[in-house]
């Protein structure tokens, strides 16, 4: 039953919400999310980050390199379009360059403790066919839950 929950976690809930699921690779951002964490990421419009939030953004914009770390400023230019400080909680001052709004992926919605180890291990091909046994499992558990209650009212009416 853990192994459902924590697929249904990992797996089907950032489907459901629009999110991607990342993994920590480093120790930047501890104590909040350890190396090996899994960081599920949901978009987020720009201009509703705030000081405090933990977004991750592409290092450089059009390449898939990513990093999760904290905002910590927020300027607004003279074009309307924002740029944000950040830094990592295990880092003694801001990242050198400021993220443009572009570069933003989305806000961390939750974490997965130790399963960003278990979402690198696995490419897409394996993802998707682990969403299709997750979704299978589930439906198959869902459905004997229900037979079960049908064949108890079925018993306990025969006793009556």
């Amino acid at each position: 039953m853990m192994a459902v929950a924590v697929a249904v976690v990992t797996v089907v809930v950032p489907k459901f919400i629009g999110a991607v699921p990342y993994t920590v690779l480093t120790g930047s951002m501890r104590p909040a999310l350890q190396p090996g964490t899994l960081a599920v990421v949901e978009p987020v419009d720009p201009d509703q980050v705030r000081i405090g939030d933990v977004i991750t953004y592409q290092q450089t914009p059009g390449r898939p390199e990513t990093v999760t770390h904290r905002v910590v400023g927020v300027n607004a230019h003279s074009d309307g379009q924002r740029t944000f400080l950040t830094q990592g909680d295990a880092n003694t001052a801001p990242d050198p360059a400021p993220v443009r709004q572009v570069q933003v992926r989305g806000q961390v919605a939750y974490t997965v403790p130790w399963m960003g180890y278990v979402n690198s291990a696995i490419n897409t091909h394996t993802r998707s066919t682990a969403i299709v046994v997750v979704a299978v499992v589930l439906i198959g558990y869902g459905l004997v839950l229900v037979l079960t209650g049908a064949r108890n009212r079925y018993h306990l009416r025969r006793q009556a």
